[in-house]
């Protein structure tokens, strides 16, 4: 018999303006905070995913110029929402964020798991037998 525990689309979410004063490069170093958890999620065995990866494209062809803008209010969490439900579970890393805990807020809310740190992810595991 196969036992498989299937991968899980894990949202990692954490601050991404948060913090940055509205600043390009502050904003791009918490995108680069969020991304520096995807290995490990990936590593366990499972997909990772970051709001931003989603939403930035469509933010900037809906016009776009700013992240906080008009614009990104209008989709940046209504992407969210729809994502989480496609999602398994969310990482909530470390760090202040209104998004962030939006979105561990809407997931309990779907019954999805809730994480808080990499080790408490469970690695996919294969067994034959």
């Amino acid at each position: 018999m196969n036992e498989t525990t299937p991968p899980m689309l894990i949202l990692i979410a954490g601050p991404y303006l948060s913090g940055t004063g509205g600043d390009a490069v502050r904003i791009a170093a918490n995108l680069y905070h969020l991304e520096s958890f995807a290995l490990p999620v990936y590593a366990r065995g499972h997909l990772p995913l970051i709001g931003e990866w989603l939403a930035n494209p469509i933010i900037r062809e809906a016009g776009g110029v700013i992240p906080g803008d008009e614009v990104f209010r209008e989709y940046q969490y209504p992407v969210a929402r729809r994502l989480l439900c496609r999602c398994d579970a969310v990482l909530r890393i470390p760090g202040e964020s209104t998004g962030a805990d939006q979105d561990v807020e809407i997931a309990r809310s779907l019954g999805l798991q809730i994480h808080f740190h990499i080790d408490e992810i469970p690695a996919v595991v294969e067994m034959n037998g």
